[in-house]
C-alpha cells in the first residue's frame, strides 16, 4: 500500500496563492528596509551547538533543534542544530568578519528559523523572522527608527497595531528594590508569561522559582500600574530613585519617547513586558494587532554585550523581528491581502486551433517584452476549459485568438470580472495592460 504522504507538525506547505502573499509581506518589509539605508545578509540555517545554547534562557535552550547525523564521523564532528533566531547568528557574523564591517552596521535578513515547540495557533515550529539591526551605536536614535519602521511597515500593511515598549534597566531596578537582584532572569521569564497565563500562574511560577512571598507581594502593585506613559513613568521613577540601573532606563525611556513624540503609532509603556530572552540588556519592544487575537506579531530591543560571548565586548546594538507568519495570519483574518497580487499573471491567451496558438505565442512574447505577466494556454482545449482555468487562478484578461482574430491583426480581450469584450490590435493591448 502507498505511504499516505505528510509533513511535521508545526510546518507547512505554502501554494502558489500563498506564496504570492508571503511575497507581499516580504516585499512591503523589505522596501521599508532599504528606506532607511538596512542592506541583506543571510547566515546558514544551521550553527554549531555552541553559538546557540546559553543565549536564549533556560526554556529557550529546551527549544533548539539539534541535528543527529551531519554526515561526519561522530567523534569528530561538533554538535550542531538549527537556529533558533536571527540575532545570535548575527553576532556570530558580525564577530567573525568585524575586519569587513563598518560600524554602526545596518543589516537586515529576512530567514526561516526553527524551534521545538507545541504547535498551535500562531505558533510554528519552522517559520519565518524579518530582522532589521544596528550595531556599533548606542545612540537612542536607533530606537527611533525603528519605530518609524514599525510604523511605516504596518501602515503598508493596513494593519492597526500597538507598539509596546519597557527597558530591562528598568525590571533590573524592580529586582533590586524588591530585595531579588540575583532572580532578574527568573523574574522576567515568569511576567512575560502574563498575557498567557495571567496573574496568578505567574505568582506561582515566581514562588516556584525561588522568590520569597514578600517580594512577590512587593512586585504586584508595580506590574497593575496604570495610566498614561508619563504618569507610569514619573511613579516608577520614584519607586527606583535610589537604585542606579533602574534610574537610567527611566532616562532611557524618557529619551525614547520624547524622540517618537511625532510617531502616530500608538505606543505603551508596559511595565509587565519583559521579553523572555537572555540577552536584552535596554529598550525592549513588542508590537500587538489591535484587531486581532493572536499575540505580539514584531519584537526585538537592545542588547549591550551580545557579541562579547563571541570575543567582541561593548559592541551594543539593537533590533526588531517582523514574525512574517502571523503577520500572515492576521491580513488573512481580516482580509487585508490585496485582491491582485503583484506578480500574479495579467492576461492568458486563449488559442481555438494550433495556427491560432502560434499566433498567442507570438503576441506574448512581444508583451512580455513590454514586462506585461502573460500566460498562454499550451493546448486548444475547449474554450470553457481554457476560460475555467483563468477563473480558477483568478486571471483578470483572456485575449481570446480564432480565425477572424488572425485575419484581421487582432485579439478579442475579455474581461474576467465584467464580461465586457473588447477587440485590440498589439499596440492597444499594451496600453490597455500596461
Amino acid at each position: 500500500m502507498a505511504q499516505k504522504p505528510n509533513i511535521p507538525k508545526g510546518t507547512r506547505d505554502f501554494g502558489p496563492l500563498e506564496m504570492a502573499r508571503r511575497n507581499y509581506i516580504f516585499s512591503t518589509i523589505r522596501s521599508v528596509f532599504a528606506l532607511y539605508g538596512f542592506q541583506q545578509i543571510e547566515t546558514p540555517s544551521m550553527e554549531l551547538m555552541s553559538t546557540l545554547m546559553g543565549k536564549y534562557g533556560e526554556e529557550g535552550d529546551k527549544l533548539l533543534f539539534r541535528i543527529q547525523n551531519s554526515g561526519e564521523k561522530a567523534n569528530e564532528a561538533p554538535e550542531k542544530g538549527l537556529r533558533y533566531d536571527l540575532t545570535v547568528p548575527f553576532a556570530r557574523y558580525i564577530v567573525q568578519h568585524r575586519e569587513d564591517i563598518a560600524f554602526p552596521f545596518r543589516r537586515y535578513q529576512i530567514q526561516p528559523v526553527w524551534r521545538a515547540d507545541r504547535p498551535q495557533k500562531g505558533r510554528y515550529r519552522e517559520f519565518y523572522q524579518c530582522d532589521v539591526d544596528v550595531i556599533g551605536t548606542d545612540s537612542l536614535v536607533s530606537e527611533l527608527e525603528l519605530i518609524q519602521i514599525v510604523e511605516e511597515v504596518y501602515k503598508r500593511l493596513n494593519i492597526r497595531v500597538c507598539l509596546h515598549i519597557n527597558n530591562r534597566k528598568i525590571l533590573a531596578g524592580i529586582a533590586e528594590i524588591i530585595g531579588a537582584p540575583d532572580k532578574i532572569i527568573d523574574i522576567t521569564t515568569a511576567i512575560d508569561k502574563l498575557d498567557k497565563i495571567g496573574q496568578d500562574n505567574v505568582n506561582k511560577e515566581l514562588s516556584e522559582r525561588g522568590l520569597s512571598d514578600d517580594a512577590i507581594a512587593k512586585l504586584q502593585p508595580i506590574l497593575a500600574l496604570q495610566g498614561s506613559n508619563d504618569e507610569k513613568l514619573n511613579t516608577i521613577a520614584g519607586i527606583l530613585k535610589d537604585d542606579e540601573t533602574g534610574s537610567k532606563g527611566v532616562e532611557e525611556m524618557r529619551t525614547v519617547l520624547a524622540l517618537a513624540k511625532d510617531c502616530t503609532l500608538p505606543i505603551a509603556l508596559d511595565l509587565t513586558l519583559a521579553r523572555g530572552l537572555n540577552y536584552y540588556t535596554g529598550t525592549i519592544f513588542e508590537v500587538k494587532a489591535l484587531d486581532a487575537q493572536i499575540g505580539s506579531i514584531t519584537g526585538g530591543g537592545r542588547y549591550d554585550n551580545l557579541t562579547g560571548i563571541f570575543g567582541l565586548p561593548n559592541v551594543s546594538g539593537v533590533g526588531i523581528s517582523f514574525g512574517a507568519d502571523r503577520i500572515y495570519d492576521v491580513l488573512t483574518e481580516l482580509n487585508l491581502f490585496p485582491q491582485e497580487m503583484p506578480g500574479a499573471t495579467q492576461v492568458l491567451f486563449a488559442a481555438f486551433g494550433d495556427e491560432e496558438l502560434q499566433y498567442a505565442l507570438n503576441w506574448a512574447k512581444q508583451l512580455r517584452g513590454h514586462n506585461i505577466r502573460v500566460e498562454v494556454y499550451p493546448e486548444p482545449a475547449k474554450m470553457k476549459k481554457q476560460m475555467s482555468y483563468a477563473d480558477s487562478k483568478a486571471i483578470p484578461f483572456v485575449a481570446i485568438v480564432g480565425g477572424n482574430e488572425m485575419q484581421t491583426g487582432t485579439v478579442m480581450l475579455k474581461n474576467m470580472t465584467t464580461g465586457e469584450q473588447t477587440q485590440l490590435n498589439i499596440e492597444q493591448l499594451i496600453n490597455k495592460l500596461s
